[in-house]
């Protein structure tokens, strides 16, 4: 199995869209960091309607503003036709669309069930296949609920399946609300991998009970190669107060890098990335290397 891994930096629109209104330029500036640290994924936006989240409003103008360097891909969330629209207009390099293994929250999140779901991204994986773009599909509540509880692991396996049918190149497998455990990682990922080549796996766990990258570890032996993370652990958990949502990049590029994956990043331009969009965010970066580096810079 390859050592390298491909890091998915969601901290651009994952995380930002948890934060209250951020500087157009923040966004802007933190996209080119990324880029300069060796970050070669980079969900820099969303077109959602501004209505529900309003953080992600000036995406058009994020995309529009980067420093674009080669062999970066700059993707987008895109949940509709008129979403995709305005990420082809904005020359976004790869969509993405998000569904849910959970009934419960497919209804709260986007107000529909999850076949339903599946029914409306239909014509968005066929207009990015006429425009010859790569679509990603996400998949909420892998591990656990806010509003059921457990979710069987075959059910996760079903619905990554379709969205693989349906043309999606890669499923990102999400602990959105951070339950998870190394045990019921494996489990589910074996699951889902029985259904969808593990070559189209990514895992992106969230880090509410501290158990992120310890379920990442678990599962890197089964052979994923894909993880999502957010640069300072950027955004929230909506279901925890106080609590951290995505896993921050720098723990996971720090972990890789000691267990002797690759990952092609500069831990240190990542770490200087993160803190620099803190600053303007007012808050200390939910990462605990960076933090540990950080403190370190200080009293040298």
């Amino acid at each position: 199995m390859s050592n390298a891994i491909k890091l998915v930096e969601v901290g651009p629109r994952d995380g930002l869209q948890n934060e209250q209104a951020v500087p157009t330029a923040a966004k802007i500036q933190l996209v080119n960091d990324l880029a300069e640290a060796g970050v070669n994924y980079i969900e820099t936006g969303a077109f959602v309607s501004p209505k529900w989240v309003p953080q992600m409003a000036d995406s058009g103008e994020v995309f529009a503003g980067i420093a674009r360097h080669p062999g970066v891909t700059y993707a987008a969330l895109t949940p509709n036709l008129k979403g995709f629209e305005a990420a082809l207009a904005a020359e976004a390099n790869e969509v993405a669309i998000f569904g849910a293994a959970s009934e419960a929250f497919s209804q709260k999140n986007i107000n529909c069930s999850i076949a339903a779901s599946l029914e409306r991204f239909a014509p968005v994986i066929e207009a990015a296949r006429a425009a010859n773009l790569p679509v990603r599909g996400y998949v909420s509540c892998v591990l656990g609920c806010p509003y059921e509880g457990e979710i069987a692991p075959e059910q996760v396996a079903w619905v990554a399946e379709k969205l693989y049918q349906m043309g999606c190149y890669e499923i990102s497998l999400g602990d959105t609300i951070g339950v998870g455990t190394p045990s019921k990682a494996q489990r589910m990922l074996e699951a889902v991998a029985s259904q969808v080549p593990m070559q189209h796996l990514a895992l992106h766990f969230h880090n509410t009970y501290g158990q992120a990258l310890a379920n990442i570890a678990s599962c890197l032996p089964m052979g994923v190669r894909t993880i999502d993370s957010a640069v300072a652990g950027l955004g929230g958990c909506p279901y925890a107060k106080g609590a951290s949502g995505n896993v921050a990049s720098e723990d996971v590029v720090y972990m890789l890098d000691g267990m002797g994956y690759t990952t092609g990043i500069d831990l240190a331009r990542l770490i200087d990335a993160g803190a620099a969009i803190c600053r303007t965010l007012g808050h200390a970066p939910r990462s605990n290397v960076a933090n540990a580096e950080l403190a370190k810079q200080q009293h040298a």
